[in-house]
């Protein structure tokens, strides 16, 4: 039984599951954003991708039958598919945080109060270098939090750039931006950049991002598209936070309008941010109608997500991905 787009979302507004015992080998845990430390592991079934994660009680239960895995929901046979392995963080990319650790305060976000490790130079060349040995190795993805200020990290993160394009795979890099983060990047040798708006209600950005513009991050983008072009500059879009459909959907047509691809991402209330910011339980549906109406926004001002090179939009598993879910 095939996984189809409704039941994706499903999934997706489920948050996790239940597993079996054969399936713990398959676990990874995220480093970076609002699922940093939870436990997961990816399902491919019907042509969709989706990143499960474990949960002690859910309505859906993953069971191993032989190399197939079957969803059951209450029980019942939900979908059917195969558990597809992470080469880091994700399947067919490398796919590395390099500082666990920010400055920032995001109220949705645990990295802050997790205060994970930095990664140093040769470590994360060691992550690639044995990534690049997995089959199925596409691409090398770089996200990271701000260890110390966001000019020493995009200068961190360059370095590794600079080294990482002799392995011949697009790079992706996503940072909060600098002044000039856009050039250093692309001189380094990225072909694709993400800096997260979060969200576009500036009322709730700034009770949950204190300390952060969004008005900077909006102007950073629109720079990015005239230096990696349309269809390679990216941002988040959470949802969950108390905005609107008519708010996502006209940040939608704001975006696009400037050749970038916003990535619809279902926010994750975590236990280390219980209380902090005021989340909601976001349905299947209002995840279908949202992606429906950024593929139509999309496909008007001649994008399209599926020419992403890297990150979210080629992994697709937490999100409903306009081009390639529907």
């Amino acid at each position: 039984m095939p996984m189809d787009a409704k039941k994706k979302a499903e999934l997706i507004e489920e948050g996790g599951v239940e597993v079996d015992g054969p399936i713990l080998s398959h676990l990874s845990r995220s480093t970076a954003g609002p699922g940093a430390g939870l436990e997961s592991f990816f399902f491919n079934s019907g042509g969709h991708r989706v990143r499960l994660g474990v949960r002690k009680s859910s309505r859906f239960k993953a069971c191993s039958h032989g190399e197939e895995v079957v969803i059951l929901k209450d029980g019942k046979e939900f979908a059917s598919g195969r558990i597809e392995d992470a080469i880091a963080h994700c399947p067919e990319q490398v796919y590395v945080t390099i500082s666990e650790r920010c400055v920032f305060d995001c109220k949705y976000c645990p990295v802050p109060k997790l205060q994970g490790r930095v990664k140093g130079f040769e470590e994360v060349m060691e992550l690639v270098e044995n990534g690049s040995k997995r089959p199925g190795f596409k691409a090398i993805s770089i996200t990271s939090g701000v260890w110390k200020s966001p000019e020493e990290e995009l200068c961190r993160v360059a370095r590794l750039v600079k080294e990482m394009v002799k392995y011949n795979v697009p790079i992706g890099v996503s940072i909060y931006p600098t002044d000039n983060s856009s050039e250093v990047l692309r001189e380094a040798g990225a072909r694709e950049v993400k800096y997260n708006v979060e969200t576009v209600d500036p009322n709730i950005f700034e009770k949950v991002c204190p300390g952060l513009s969004l008005e900077y991050i909006k102007k950073a983008l629109e720079h990015a598209v005239s230096l990696f072009g349309r269809n390679h500059v990216f941002t988040n879009i959470l949802v969950g936070l108390g905005e609107s459909d008519e708010d996502v959907i006209l940040a939608v047509e704001e975006l696009a309008d400037k050749g970038i691809i916003p990535i619809l991402r279902k926010v994750n209330p975590h236990p280390l941010r219980a209380g902090e910011a005021c989340t909601e339980n976001v349905r299947g549906e209002r995840l279908l109608r949202l992606a429906e109406a950024e593929r139509r926004i999309l496909d008007k001002h001649g994008l399209r997500a599926d020419l992403a090179l890297t990150g979210c939009l080629v992994c697709t598993g937490c999100d409903i991905t306009p081009h390639r879910d529907i």
